[in-house]
């Protein structure tokens, strides 16, 4: 769920994390860091073994550089924008919140992913450093025994990448809550499953971050039903989960790799005990400041994003996933909101920045050298920073909030000002051979950006209030 431009492997990671986020979760046959999802040596009759494998033949060369990009480098070298941290949280106003000591302090935000990166530490180190975010409270915890890195395997590549992105905006979103970063030792599903599991019965953290998913049909009803207590276990346990609704629009890859032609939902971002949050384009002028509301991120038709991560003219599936779950019912908290769900569960729940030709800068080193600034974007960006938001909220109620989705439809339906209307866009997406017909923005709640996008200094006090 997150692209980049740091290496094929990374893009392919984000694009594909974002296509097979449903890796956390032992529910998704096989987890996508943002990867083709091609298994190795099994079946789509047996998902749990299905392995995560970042579609790094398409990217391009990777590119850094020591210091951040600038939106103006940027534009004049790649056709795109590039934002750091605190221009994404300007455009969320929670600077009005740091002001007020509300940073996340006391939280805990769990980030799940495979692998790991051996260079996290010293790369959130820098990256807090440079950005004046001061000492990163990280804390590792690995699952079963993870393999020493690889930097000649693409699916670690492609993972350190996810890990890099996931934790920098996690905690860049709320300064002053503590990571912990939970590493399975193996990305097929079951074993990105149990790391979950883990993580909520052993009560890491309050907000649980998953950046990656897998298309419903690809795991099998069976195999999400088995799965699903994960979730309902961390609502019980007033533990919030949140996930990427994807970074292929209204498709997904299946056990070959290859594109539905027909709309798909990812889990475990349908889970109705998991908030899924789909993406954005920022609409900022040049010094940052709002020039009006967002729009969906859909990149897929965008020449300049597409060379810039691909190489090639497109179109590639880049954008925001959305859609029906194949096998949940409508959650009573979705009654509101039959006349678009009718009676499924309708993902995503809320939509953060996500867009490619509206990327973020990220720090890592673990390619080797002295590493070096590059830009990154995809659901795997909008997925943290939405459970920063949640960090926020639980430091403003004294307690964690566990399940929001219920008060996040009563707020919207209250018009509650912490929500804020998305302009417009759709996730209908293309690809060789193929396209696949989705969703339009709409007024209210639609399955494109779900609820709209978010105004964190009234939301995080309503959320607080609510949940």
């Amino acid at each position: 769920m997150r692209l980049s431009r740091a290496s094929s492997a990374r893009l392919a990671v984000a694009v594909a994390a974002v296509l097979t986020a449903v890796i956390g979760s032992t529910v998704a046959g096989h987890a996508a860091a943002l990867g083709s999802t091609a298994p190795l040596g099994s079946t789509a009759s047996d998902p749990g073994t299905l392995i995560v494998h970042p579609a790094v033949s398409h990217v391009r060369d990777g590119f850094m550089a020591p210091v951040p990009f600038t939106d103006a480098q940027c534009e004049a070298t790649f056709g795109i924008d590039c934002y750091v941290p605190n221009q994404v949280e300007a455009a969320y106003n929670l600077p009005a919140l740091y002001g007020r000591g509300i940073t996340g302090k006391g939280q805990t935000i769990v980030v799940v992913d495979a692998f790991g990166s051996p260079t996290i530490a010293d790369d959130l180190l820098q990256f807090d450093q440079y950005l004046g975010l001061g000492t990163p409270p990280l804390r590792i915890v690995q699952v079963g025994h993870v393999p020493t890195f690889d930097s000649s395997n693409a699916d670690m590549v492609g993972w350190a990448n996810e890990t890099t992105l996931d934790v920098e905006y996690a905690h860049a979103g709320a300064p002053d809550a503590k990571i912990v970063l939970v590493e399975a030792a193996t990305d097929d599903v079951q074993h990105l499953a149990g790391a979950v599991r883990y993580a909520v019965q052993h009560r890491l953290g309050g907000v649980i971050s998953l950046s990656w998913g897998e298309p419903e049909q690809a795991l099998g009803r069976q195999f999400v039903s088995s799965y699903s207590s994960i979730f309902s276990q961390a609502a019980s346990s007033h533990i919030t989960i949140v996930a990427s609704s994807g970074d292929s629009g209204v498709s997904g890859q299946d056990e070959n790799g290859n594109y539905y032609r027909h709309p798909v939902a990812l889990w475990p971002a349908t889970s109705p005990f998991v908030t899924a949050v789909g993406g954005t384009r920022l609409n900022l002028n040049a010094l940052g400041a709002r020039n009006g509301l967002d729009a969906a991120w859909n990149d897929t038709y965008s020449h300049a994003v597409n060379d810039f991560f691909f190489g090639n003219d497109g179109p590639n599936p880049l954008a925001t996933g959305g859609g029906k779950s194949a096998y949940y019912g409508r959650p009573g908290y979705q009654n509101g909101v039959r006349n678009v769900t009718g009676n499924q569960r309708g993902i995503p729940d809320i939509s953060m920045s996500a867009s490619c030709s509206v990327a973020v800068n990220v720090f890592e080193t673990f390619t080797g050298g002295n590493g070096g600034w590059t830009a990154s974007c995809g659901t795997s960006e909008s997925a943290p920073m939405f459970a920063a938001i949640v960090a926020l909220a639980g430091q403003v109620a004294g307690h964690p909030l566990g399940l929001v989705n219920p008060a996040l439809y009563a707020l919207a339906a209250s018009k509650a000002p912490g929500i804020v209307p998305v302009a417009s866009g759709n996730n209908t997406v293309s690809f060789p051979g193929g396209t696949v017909r989705g969703y339009s923005v709409r007024h209210g709640y639609n399955l494109v950006t779900g609820l709209g996008t978010v105004n964190g200094q009234d939301l995080v006090p309503e959320l607080a209030r609510s949940a």
